[in-house]
């Protein structure tokens, strides 16, 4: 491994043949914002090839720092979803209301566990919306879920459940298993790869957790999200809880210890770029000894293509496959067909090609403008790629 002791505001380590990865990230940083701090992480076929950190002037930043990562967090709850299919504990055609049957009500009875991780069943939110309690315990968001009539027939179209599909889906987990989505992530992915990836943080990590930062947007850009259409009865605005009594502030939700210390599957995790990145080396490659956890026809199954097309909440195209984000055509068109991941509204992002067998991480502490993976993605990961390829 190459050391990065000759740079003031990098640090960390590339193997052999990814240097290209630290000089694309230096240049990335050099223009950044001063207070910019942040992580890139990425393993091929098992092995850690990049390891960098910067920023963090407080001296409280690192490679062991941890922020959150909001719905990045959608790709731990999901494969605990694809173990629980791999099992046999879950089958994707049966019928939601096998495991949960009061979620027949308002016409939602004939929609499968498979639509539901496609996020096609227009369930996005509540008319009222939640209180910030309630958007912590994924137990609270379900039982109001069961009860509101969908926003668009089951099954027929697709949107974005930005807040509530890892409570949908927990739901479905606890129902079939007796444990919470985040009880068995922790016993069967978290805690047997030490993994810096918390669905619910414990009190003792808490000193590491660095708060969110809000967005700094330009006058430019600014201009351009006041000019956005929008209201409080829209799909988006429900499905971002806007229409709440007490809207929800996205750019801020990790800094409350409730979400952190519960872990909503949707958007409450915390993690580090490590624990990002080792969770999808984890899901496709040899790591430590230990088989992939997930077999290649699971991994091909839930990498897959589902939905695509015109987002009904995001109003424009997206790609998922189940419970993930179709990576390749969402965000990087370079990737392998059936890269599969999920990036974070501040700008995380993270995903596995299996193709390629590269896992990919990446955090930063300031929510980035527009929101979701920041764009600063595009170029890390396509020099992650081509150093990847390359290594073969």
């Amino acid at each position: 491994m190459t050391g990065m002791a000759d740079t003031k505001e990098i640090h960390g380590t590339v193997a052999d043949g990814f240097e290209a990865v630290r000089e694309e990230f230096a240049s990335f940083v050099a223009g950044e914002l001063p207070d910019y701090e942040g992580q890139l992480v990425a393993y091929v076929h098992g092995r850690r090839v990049v390891d960098l950190w910067a920023g963090g002037g407080d001296g409280g930043a690192g490679p062991d720092a941890l922020y959150g990562v909001y719905s990045s967090t959608k790709g731990a709850a999901h494969l605990v979803v694809a173990l629980l299919v791999q099992d046999g504990t879950l089958e994707l055609d049966r019928k939601v209301t096998y495991y949960w049957p009061e979620f027949a009500s308002e016409g939602k009875g004939q929609l499968t566990l498979r639509d539901l991780l496609a996020h096609r069943a227009g369930v996005v939110g509540t008319d009222t919306g939640f209180s910030p309690r309630e958007l912590a315990d994924d137990r609270q968001i379900a039982e109001r879920l069961a009860d509101q009539r969908p926003f668009w027939r089951p099954g027929t179209a697709f949107g974005y459940h930005a807040l509530v599909i890892g409570a949908l889906t927990g739901e479905v987990v606890r129902r079939a298993t007796g444990r919470t989505l985040q009880e068995v992530y922790a016993e069967r992915v978290r805690a047997p790869y030490g993994l810096d990836f918390f669905l619910g943080l414990p009190a003792a990590h808490e000193p590491r957790f660095r708060s969110a930062q809000p967005m700094a947007p330009t006058a430019e850009q600014r201009a351009l999200l006041d000019s956005l259409p929008g209201g409080p009865h829209t799909l988006a605005s429900i499905a971002f809880n806007r229409h709440a009594a007490e809207p929800t502030d996205l750019e801020l939700l990790p800094n409350d210890p409730l979400v952190r210390s519960r872990g909503p599957a949707s958007v409450g995790g915390v993690a580090s770029a490590r624990g990002l990145a080792g969770l999808y080396a984890a899901a496709i490659s040899e790591v430590g000894g230990k088989a992939p956890l997930l077999k290649e026809d699971t991994a091909a199954e839930f990498g897959q293509v589902h939905s695509v097309g015109y987002d009904l909440v995001a109003r424009a195209h997206k790609s998922y496959g189940l419970g993930f984000q179709a990576t390749a055509d969402t965000w990087h068109p370079f990737l392998g067909a059936g890269a599969f991941g999920h990036s974070g509204a501040a700008g995380s992002q993270s995903f596995a090609d299996p193709r390629s067998g590269l896992a990919y991480g990446y955090t930063r502490r300031r929510f980035t403008f527009p929101g979701g993976a920041a764009p600063e993605n595009d170029r890390l990961a396509a020099a992650v790629h081509r150093a990847a390829l390359a290594a073969g």
